[in-house]
């Protein structure tokens, strides 16, 4: 990809200049937090694309879909938090919003995750009828597309008319983040109580631990990416917020990549089978003593 805003030199600098003890920490951060990324969304992505029987069910092609996403986050970060980048409006050499974007594929792809758990529990006839696994994977793939399609309109528009959509794009915004805090209310309440009147069973503990996880990742993404999104509106809307020098030292967007470690790391935590054929397919062939280990 061709980057804008290239120095003279030939090339972008180093996200600090390295005068001060902080320089080195903010440096240092970004390295350490773009591989921890890869590392843990990466084997989950290996994971569940070399496991048939993880890709033959629904809720494992959505968090393929978001790890795949949180991956890209983790390797977006050795530009965006190495070197001096600032995206948005005004940019400086920025990737016109496309690395920043992935985001945006989560938070679309865990929409309809919520609604793939909402009728797999409270409308099995339709959902088993319906929602085949080809439907699922065009839901995936829409994120995509639907995501990055505006990105690229905003790059051959005018300025102005660029500023308008990504105002529009905004507001658009905050009608999901409100429909993704009803569904994780509602997906509360039937994890709550509509799950205790099942009878015990293996389908009933998979519904449970798919809705535990969804919740968990979905509240803790709101938690994260919330802030940075307020202080966007509050800078458009009213003039005011936070600024900062680049994308390393914007304090708002590192909580939001910070999804990237956190959905990945409740994959693995919330689901068993997941976390078995992690070990059996990626950290058992890298360190044999861990899958002994974990017999």
């Amino acid at each position: 990809m061709l980057l804008p805003n290239i120095t003279a030199s030939g090339g972008v600098p180093l996200s600090v200049n390295f005068d001060s003890p902080e320089d080195f920490l903010i440096f240092g951060f970004q390295l350490v937090f773009a591989t921890t990324v890869v590392l843990v969304a990466g084997p989950v992505v290996v994971t569940i694309l070399a496991t048939r029987a993880l890709r033959l069910q629904n809720r494992f092609i959505f968090m393929l879909n978001t790890s795949i996403a949180d991956t890209l986050v983790g390797v977006s970060v050795y530009y965006l938090g190495l070197f001096d980048v600032q995206e948005g409006y005004p940019s400086r050499n920025g990737t016109r919003n496309l690395l920043p974007s992935l985001l945006g594929v989560n938070v679309m792809t865990f929409i309809f995750a919520q609604f793939d758990r909402y009728f797999a529990v409270c409308h099995p006839f339709i959902y088993t009828r319906y929602i085949t696994r080809r439907v699922v994977i065009s839901a995936n793939v829409y994120c995509w597309f639907h995501v990055y399609s505006q990105s690229i309109v905003l790059s051959f528009v005018p300025l102005s008319k660029a500023l308008q959509l990504y105002v529009f794009s905004i507001i658009f915004l905050q009608i999901i983040v409100l429909t993704k805090v009803i569904m994780t209310v509602k997906l509360f309440v039937v994890a709550r109580f509509q799950l205790d009147k099942e009878p015990p069973g293996a389908d009933k503990e998979s519904k449970n631990e798919s809705l535990r996880i969804i919740i968990f990742v979905v509240v803790t993404f709101l938690v994260l990416w919330l802030p940075s999104f307020l202080n966007i509106i509050i800078r458009f809307v009213f003039g005011r917020g936070l600024t900062f020098r680049n994308e390393a030292t914007n304090l708002f967007a590192i909580m939001a990549r910070f999804n990237a470690v956190c959905t990945a790391s409740v994959y693995i935590w919330g689901s068993p089978s997941l976390r078995e054929a992690l070990v059996r397919t990626v950290w058992g062939r890298v360190c044999p003593k861990c899958r002994r280990r974990y017999r």
